[in-house]
């Protein structure tokens, strides 16, 4: 009865301690400048993604560049494979790999699906996870959890990349459909958390970081909104349930950035 008034946590208990702990592993395994340091939020618009291209593969090539460039990858040696399995190379950018990657790793093939094109987002959202769980797999030790959490791992890793707005808005949209008296095919990606997980991981990115609310929410879908706003506030909150593995975690792998936890 002395709990009536108590609000309830937005996640339980046991799902926001393997995120924390999750963000942890990561940022011990890929202990990286580029993560502590370089990583802010990108955006699903045109200033994070400018230009364009007058064929499928040339789009699709210039977006994932450009993805590869954020993620700290722009040296590896790529293939894109599209649904048919026809795949064109991606030239190399560069010397330098910001992000570690698998011993003895040659070429990375991604795959994607052209109708992903009719909505970007999605299409970014694809080669994020694919690029972190390329990431995950040369870790020493499972991810919390196990070995059945590498997919999901690579989503909380993905959002420590700086796509967290990009991996929430995408982590509950339709499956394609391929039934000739659909109206259409509609775009998906392959989500292992929830859109409420993912907002929640963001936010957990954000208070690590300092990113005001505001500047997640002003590109994050409406249906998020509120959701993100009250995890926001529950993370910085003095009654927040890992409050010290959080403290824990900005002091040791975000000590440049200013603390409000």
């Amino acid at each position: 009865m002395f709990g009536f008034n108590q609000q309830a946590t937005l996640l339980d208990d046991e799902s926001i301690y393997w995120m924390l702990d999750v963000f942890e592993w990561a940022l011990t395994h890929f202990n990286s400048r580029k993560l502590q340091t370089e990583t802010r939020l990108i955006y699903p618009n045109n200033e994070c993604f400018p230009g364009t291209e007058s064929s499928v593969e040339g789009m699709v090539t210039l977006i994932f560049s450009q993805v590869r460039s954020y993620a700290g990858i722009a040296a590896l040696p790529c293939d894109l494979q599209n649904e048919t399995g026809v795949s064109h190379a991606v030239p190399h950018e560069s010397d330098v790999v910001d992000l570690p990657v698998m011993p003895g790793s040659k070429r990375w093939v991604f795959t994607y699906h052209t109708h992903t094109l009719n909505n970007p987002e999605v299409l970014i959202a694809s080669f994020v996870h694919q690029i972190a769980y390329h990431i995950v797999s040369s870790a020493h030790r499972p991810p919390p959890g196990g070995d059945g959490n590498w997919p999901h791992a690579a989503e909380i890793l993905a959002t420590i990349m700086g796509f967290g707005v990009i991996m929430a808005n995408t982590a509950n949209t339709q499956k394609i459909r391929s039934c000739g008296s659909c109206s259409g095919p509609a775009v998906e990606r392959e989500s292992f958390l929830s859109q409420y997980d993912m907002s929640y991981a963001l936010g957990i990115f954000c208070a690590l970081k300092n990113v005001p609310v505001k500047e997640a929410t002003l590109h994050l879908k409406k249906t998020l909104r509120t959701f993100y706003k009250k995890s926001y506030k529950e993370i910085l909150s003095t009654t927040f349930s890992g409050n010290d593995r959080l403290r824990s975690l900005q002091a040791t792998h975000f000590s440049n950035h200013q603390h409000i936890i």
